[in-house]
């Protein structure tokens, strides 16, 4: 790089750079080694290079070397092994992404960090292309059972909540009722996606993927019921426990297929608790009109 006057506030903006491309480089090239595709792992180890070269830029700059954080390493292993790869690789770009605006106002003092924002650029769709993970290929299926899930059974549980009054009771019938639902649901996702002729998915992972997301968040609704005896605490906790799962639901998935998180995570908030006010209302009108007692 050209000679430049080295203020203290460009120093501290180069540092950063330095910072990131070290880190982002010692990154990549540990997510690769996870990688089963040779031809894909292959990909991600040149942009780790790519990243050492734009480290070394910025290194010639500052005469400082830094090491890699650790943490920061050991994190994004973490969300890649947990959570997939692909969201991993998005959380990844995103500071990326913010890197890139950050050379936009050096560009100035360091014309040929041009370079570095076009190979940036280029990292993101070589990395979208080559990404093609199970978890993703299967989040139709997912988002059925926990749509399902959420809706149907909240809505139960409010309705069974006042008809019934009784918090183990109310578990019973809602566990019940949740498994029998997932065990449809399940069947009913098996066939549909048995009759799509594009043969995209296979119909039994599809199925089980439905059946099992259906399974787990009944559980974690009913939950409450059972570790309460106060029937209207537990169904208090059961929609925090609804609100937690679908804000981490939607950012996970709206961050992997890059989608507006806050205008999915408002819709299915919105009809989950309209369902769920409304069959609380029914609830009332069945035990009124009845005249049961439980």
């Amino acid at each position: 790089m050209n000679e430049v006057a080295i203020t203290p506030d460009l120093m501290k903006k180069v540092l950063r750079f330095q910072r990131d491309e070290v880190n982002s480089a010692a990154i990549y090239s540990r997510v690769s080694k996870m990688i089963p595709d040779a031809k894909n792992a292959e990909i991600v180890e040149r942009i780790a290079a790519e990243e050492r070269k734009h480290a070394l830029r910025w290194e010639s700059v500052t005469g400082r070397v830094i090491r890699p954080s650790g943490l920061k390493i050991a994190l994004f292993t973490f969300i890649a092994r947990f959570l997939g790869l692909t969201f991993a690789i998005k959380k990844l770009e995103k500071g990326e992404a913010e890197g890139q605006a950050g050379y936009a106002t050096v560009l100035d003092n360091f014309p040929d960090a041009k370079e570095i924002i076009a190979e940036e650029s280029r990292h993101e769709d070589e990395l979208i292309a080559m990404i093609d993970e199970e978890r993703l290929r299967y989040a139709g299926s997912v988002v059925l059972g926990l749509n399902d899930a959420l809706v149907e059974l909240t809505g139960a549980l409010a309705g069974y909540t006042f008809a019934f009054q009784n918090a183990r009771l109310i578990a019973m019938t809602g566990l019940i009722t949740g498994i029998s639902a997932s065990f449809s649901m399940a069947a009913s996702e098996y066939l549909s996606q048995r009759s799509d002729a594009t043969g995209e998915v296979s119909p039994g992972k599809s199925a089980l993927y439905t059946g099992i997301t259906y399974i787990l968040t009944v559980v974690l609704l009913v939950l409450p019921f059972f570790l309460t005896a106060n029937y209207a605490i537990a169904l208090a906790i059961t929609i925090s426990i609804v609100v937690v799962i679908i804000l981490a639901f939607n950012y996970y998935l709206c961050t992997a297929k890059d989608l507006p998180f806050r205008r999915h995570f408002f819709e299915m908030l919105a009809v989950s608790m309209g369902v769920t006010a409304l069959s609380f209302v029914v609830g009332i009108i069945v035990k009124q009109f009845l005249g049961i007692t439980v």
